[in-house]
């Protein structure tokens, strides 16, 4: 296999694809966080201080603290935002499906030898233990 056949079946594989539209759709995502914290978040904290301190013009010395701010601000929406919504709402999906009883069971494992028996027995046939 020649190395451009390799590097397009690398291209070609689902992850990459869904990769790339990640990176895509995590910019853009970005973008809209980061407009949000400087056209609302950070004047509501503008209101707090006193009325002729702008908060992108923080400085200590030569460092641009307010600058620092608001991507620290960026940066904590964005994360509670993956976390609600990839940690919580995929938990709950997936949670959901897990509760679904299967059809096909017709075993269950018996605490005290931990052999399988019928799902219907009261006594395990291997210790005899009550079920």
């Amino acid at each position: 296999m020649s190395l451009k056949d390799e590097f397009k079946a690398f291209i070609m594989k689902g992850n990459v694809i869904d990769l790339a539209v990640a990176v895509v759709v995590g910019g853009a995502f970005g973008k809209i966080v980061t407009a949000f914290v400087d056209g609302i978040v950070m004047p509501l904290v503008s209101y707090v201080l006193p009325a002729n301190i702008k908060w992108e013009e923080w400085v200590l010395g030569k460092f641009r603290i307010g600058a620092v701010l608001g991507a620290a601000v960026n940066f904590l929406i964005i994360a509670g935002v993956i976390f609600l919504v990839l940690v919580k709402l995929l938990e709950k999906v997936t949670k959901g499906k897990e509760d679904v009883p299967l059809l096909n069971i017709t075993t269950k494992e018996c605490p005290a030898c931990l052999e399988q028996v019928p799902l219907k027995a009261t006594r395990c046939k291997h210790c005899t233990s009550t079920l």
